[in-house]
């Protein structure tokens, strides 16, 4: 296969690499444990580059309504846009959202801003949020409230088994997440090794969204009232919700 920059070998070709280097029984866990997000980032390039040769000029759709990073929480309603399936369009919004200036009215989103590093992806999101909504145009963003982890801390042990319990009921790594502290460190920089989860990279609050948003331009941001004929009722606990306006 030819690479997709000359000299530089393609990202089949290093996915390739990749595996053959994670079945080796000498590989070390630190290695493999990096070359595991490696393949994974491999992974979501090529969904990202296959839709970026099929649609130069972004979806054929201009919606009005958007959610990204929703997984298989899907909107009715709504253009889904992710880096995984099932979505509407494939697509790795830290590249930027591949929508025209000016033309969504809402943008939704819960529990992805998290998953992105900060600061270039996650002031590159707030501000391509900005540029693709109509002026008055909103965005709603959930994500773990860390104000609400650390208020607590140290916490009762009863609320601690309970957010135990709902967090991390069907995780393997389960039986290691035993005291309050180990749930602050999962707001913080959730890393457990497993395919189905990503790691969290940087932690917010409302203080922190809201400067976040301001900072990209947005006139007003305020809290949002949990809705969960739009929000994913799972996501309720424990997070928090701003809406902020153009």
């Amino acid at each position: 296969m030819s690479p997709d920059i000359p000299g530089i070998p393609s990202i089949d070709l290093l996915g390739e690499q990749i595996a053959r280097v994670l079945a080796e029984p000498t590989t070390g866990h630190g290695l493999a444990r990096a070359l595991r997000a490696a393949s994974k980032e491999v992974e979501l390039s090529r969904y990202h580059r296959a839709t970026r040769r099929a649609f130069p000029d972004g979806p054929e759709e201009r919606p009005a309504k958007v959610q990204i990073g929703g997984g298989s929480h899907q909107l009715d309603g709504f253009f889904n846009i992710d880096l995984v399936p099932p979505a509407d369009f494939l697509w790795d919004v830290r590249e930027g959202v591949p929508l025209p200036d000016g033309t969504v009215e809402l943008l939704f989103n819960e529990h992805f801003l998290e998953h992105i590093d900060y600061p270039r992806s996650a002031k590159g999101f707030a501000a391509e949020s900005f540029r693709v909504l109509t002026p008055g145009g909103q965005v709603i963003t959930g994500v773990p409230d860390a104000a609400h982890m650390l208020n607590r801390y140290p916490a009762a042990s009863a609320e601690a088994d309970e957010t135990i319990r709902r967090w991390y009921s069907k995780r393997s790594c389960r039986d290691d997440i035993n005291t309050y502290l180990d749930l602050v460190n999962y707001v913080f920089r959730d890393q457990d090794d497993d395919p189905h989860y990503t790691p969290h990279l940087w932690a917010y609050d409302f203080e922190k969204l809201a400067q976040l948003f301001t900072e990209a331009g947005f006139s007003t941001v305020k809290p949002w009232t949990f809705d969960a004929t739009l929000a994913n009722p799972k996501r309720e606990w424990a997070s928090v919700y701003v809406i902020a306006t153009k």
